[in-house]
């Protein structure tokens, strides 16, 4: 048993080099199946569930997409991408599907592709309109201010408009140096 094992080893010695391009052409032959196979299946369903991403990603791609869109009379890509994706910042996917040399020019009655892509950060948000009860709203000429309050916040309750915030940080001029820091028990005065 041990003659045959010597010679068993001594027939590998001689024939090492075949051997060796034997198993090299093996290992080559399964890593050439193994990348076939997978670039063959991407993109292929394969019947699994989708994971959080791929979920995300359908839930972000507007449905009804691809399709066509015709200018109209005063439209330019960033209403056209908010149209169909929530999100002007689509112009750009737009303008690279319709290969676009200038994105700002549009001719009325031109045809574009709106690619099927995922919405970009919203930007048409419906507003929400505030009700403000009798409760909530403020009639006193000061108002002390408490813990979440801003200048946005107490226009809307003194006077049912935020815009007008920038009047009550004037009129507090000596008590307030940054608009976007109250400190909370600050008697503000609020001009009527």
């Amino acid at each position: 048993m041990e003659k045959q094992l010597k010679k068993w080893l001594k027939s590998l010695k001689l024939n090492e080099s075949t051997i060796s391009m034997i198993l090299g052409g093996l290992v080559v032959v399964v890593v050439g199946i193994l990348i076939y196979n997978y670039f063959t299946s991407v993109g292929k369903q394969t019947g699994q569930p989708l994971s959080g991403d791929q979920q995300l990603a359908q839930e972000l791609t507007p449905k009804g997409l691809p399709t066509t869109h015709t200018v109209a009379a005063g439209e330019d890509l960033w209403t056209i991408a908010e149209k169909y994706y929530g999100s002007g910042y689509n112009f750009v996917d737009i303008a690279a599907a319709n290969k676009l040399v200038n994105p700002n020019r549009l001719l009325v009655g031109q045809t574009l592709e709106v690619p099927q892509v995922e919405a970009r950060d919203k930007t048409t948000e419906q507003p929400t309109e505030v009700k403000i009860t009798p409760a909530m709203s403020i009639s006193a000429n000061t108002y002390t201010v408490e813990k979440g309050d801003t200048l946005w916040g107490i226009a809307v309750k003194a006077y049912q408009d935020g815009y007008k915030w920038p009047e009550i940080a004037k009129a507090n001029a000596d008590k307030i140096a940054n608009p976007d820091k109250i400190e909370v028990g600050m008697v503000l005065a609020l001009p009527r």
